[in-house]
C-alpha cells in the first residue's frame, strides 16, 4: 500500500481524500494556493505545500508545480479529486512519466472520455444505446443545420472536448441554431481548449440517471447502482439521490448492464460514472463517461456501504474486485443537496465572504462533507460549492424528512446559499412523489432567470 498520497485539489473533496488516507494509515500531502492557506484541508493534512497564487491556472491547474510538490514530499501517488486536473490526460501522463501513480483512470481512458465524439462511436459499436447525433464534429452552420433537419428539432450544440454540463446550447429551430452555433464554438474553445462541437438530439423532459462503475486492472468491471441527478439548473446538478424513484428492478438491471458494457468498451480502469438520459417511455440513452470520482458519490457510499475513495486507492495499488452488485446489501435511501454560496433570488450570483456564524446540522442519518468553519473567509476565486449535505434513511419519505430538518438547522451566515431553494423542493409534493425531470427546478426560479445570457 502507498505510504504517502498528495491530493491535487482543495476544499471538501481534498478533505474527503485526506480522511480516507488517514483511516488507511497513509500519510497525506495537501497543496494550496496563496488564497487557501487557512482552508481546512491544509490544516488536516500531514504535510502541505503552497503551489502558487490564487488564480487556478497558476496553482491548482499548474501541473509542474503539483509534480514538484509530490517530488519534494516524496509522495508515491496523486489523487486529483474532481474538477481541475482530474480528467486531464496530460496530467495523468505527466504523473506516469514522473513515476508517480495517478489515482484514477488510465490516460487512454481520459482521452476517450474527454472526446465525446469518439466515445459515442465506441458505445454504438458496443451496443450501448446512444442519442441520435452528428457522426462527428460539425465545422459550419450549414453542416449543423443539415444534421439538425435529419435528426429533428430540438437539438443541442455540445462541446466535443468537455463535459460537466458546460457550454451546452439548446436550439428549437434553424434560427436559434444559426444564432447559437458560433457562440457555442467560442465557449467550447474558451472552456476546454477545443472549439469543436457536435449536434445531438435534445430529449424533451428526460430524467438524468447515472451509474457508478468500478474497474480493476484485471478486466473486472462492476456497477454499484444508480444515482438520480435530474434536479439540475442549466445542466448543473443540484440534488442527487440513490436509488432513483423512477427505476424498477428490471430497468436497473438493463441500465446497469449497459453501464458495464460502456466501461468495457473503452477498457476503463478505476472509479467512473456512466451517464444516461431516460425518457418518459423508459428508453435510455448514453450521454458520457465521467472519468473521476463524482461530487455526488456519498449517496452511493451510504446505500452500498462501500467507500469509493478507498476503492480508488486500493484499485490504483493493484487491488482486485472480488464482488459484484448482486453481492452488495443495497439498503435504504440517500439524498444529497449541494450547498452553494449563491443567491437563487439573484440568478445564482456567487456570494463569497466571511462565515461569521456557523452551525452545522447533525443527528441520526446525517452526513456533511464540507470545509467550512466559523471565521473562514470564502475566496472569490473558486467554485461556489461549499458543502454537500446528505441524508440517509430506510425509506425515501424518511430521507426527505431528515433532509428538510437538516436544511432548517444549517446556519451559514451572512452568506447567501441555496439552502432556502432546497427547503422549497423538499416541501413540494411532486418531488416527494418522485414526479420530476430535468426541467423541474425552473418552477422555483424567478422569471428573469432566462434573461441573463
Amino acid at each position: 500500500m502507498f505510504n504517502k498520497i498528495l491530493i491535487a485539489n482543495r476544499g471538501e473533496i481534498a478533505l474527503r481524500v485526506i480522511r480516507a488516507c488517514r483511516e488507511m494509515g497513509i500519510k497525506s500531502v495537501a497543496v494550496y494556493s496563496e488564497a487557501d492557506e487557512t482552508c481546512m484541508h491544509v490544516r488536516q493534512a500531514d504535510e502541505s505545500v503552497c503551489i502558487g497564487p490564487a488564480i487556478s491556472s497558476k496553482s491548482y491547474l499548474n501541473i509542474e508545480s503539483i509534480l514538484d510538490a509530490a517530488r519534494q514530499t516524496k509522495a508515491e501517488a496523486i489523487h486529483p479529486g474532481y474538477g481541475y486536473l482530474a480528467e486531464k490526460e496530460e496530467f495523468a501522463r505527466a504523473c506516469q512519466d514522473a513515476g508517480i501513480v495517478f489515482i484514477g483512470p488510465r490516460p487512454e481512458n481520459l482521452n476517450l472520455a474527454g472526446d465525446k465524439i469518439a466515445g459515442k462511436k465506441k458505445m454504438e459499436a458496443a451496443g450501448v444505446p446512444i442519442i441520435p447525433s452528428s457522426p462527428g464534429g460539425v465545422d459550419s452552420i450549414d453542416e449543423a443545420q443539415a444534421v439538425a433537419e435529419d435528426i429533428g428539432y430540438p437539438v443541442m450544440i455540445k462541446s466535443a472536448g468537455g463535459g460537466g454540463g458546460r457550454g451546452i446550447r439548446v436550439c428549437n429551430d434553424p434560427a436559434e441554431l444559426a444564432e447559437e452555433f458560433s457562440v457555442a464554438r467560442m465557449e467550447a474553445g474558451a472552456a476546454f481548449g477545443n472549439n469543436q462541437v457536435y449536434i445531438e438530439k435534445y430529449i424533451v423532459q428526460p430524467r438524468h440517471i447515472e451509474f457508478q462503475v468500478l474497474a480493476d486492472q484485471f478486466g473486472n468491471v462492476i456497477h454499484l447502482g444508480e444515482r438520480e441527478c435530474s434536479i439540475q439548473r442549466r445542466f448543473q446538478k443540484l440534488i442527487e439521490e440513490s436509488p432513483s424513484p423512477r427505476l424498477d428492478k428490471e430497468l436497473r438491471a438493463r441500465m446497469g448492464q449497459a453501464a458495464i458494457h460502456a466501461a468495457k468498451a473503452i477498457d476503463y480502469f478505476n472509479a467512473g460514472t456512466v451517464e444516461f438520459l431516460l425518457d418518459a417511455k423508459g428508453d435510455f440513452y448514453f450521454i458520457e463517461v465521467n472519468a473521476r470520482i463524482q461530487v455526488e458519490h456519498p449517496v452511493t457510499e451510504l446505500t452500498t456501504g462501500i467507500d469509493l475513495v478507498k476503492e480508488q486507492i486500493r484499485l490504483s495499488d493493484g487491488g482486485k474486485l472480488d464482488y459484484t452488485f448482486d453481492d452488495i446489501n443495497l439498503r435504504g435511501w440517500a439524498i444529497e443537496c449541494r450547498i452553494n454560496a449563491e443567491d437563487p433570488e439573484r440568478n445564482f450570483m456567487p456570494c463569497p465572504g466571511t462565515v461569521a456564524s456557523y452551525h452545522p446540522p447533525g443527528g441520526f442519518g446525517v452526513r456533511l462533507d464540507t470545509h467550512l468553519y466559523q471565521g473562514y473567509e470564502l475566496p472569490i476565486y473558486y467554485d461556489s460549492l461549499v458543502a454537500k449535505l446528505v441524508s440517509f434513511a430506510l425509506t425515501r419519505d424518511e430521507a426527505i424528512d431528515v433532509m428538510k430538518r437538516c436544511l432548517d438547522e444549517y446556519t451559514i451566515e451572512p452568506l447567501k446559499t441555496t439552502i432556502p431553494l432546497y427547503i422549497q423542493v423538499m416541501d413540494d409534493q411532486d418531488f416527494r412523489d418522485g414526479n420530476f425531470d430535468t426541467s423541474y427546478i425552473e418552477r422555483f426560479l424567478p422569471e428573469e432567470e432566462d434573461d441573463d445570457e
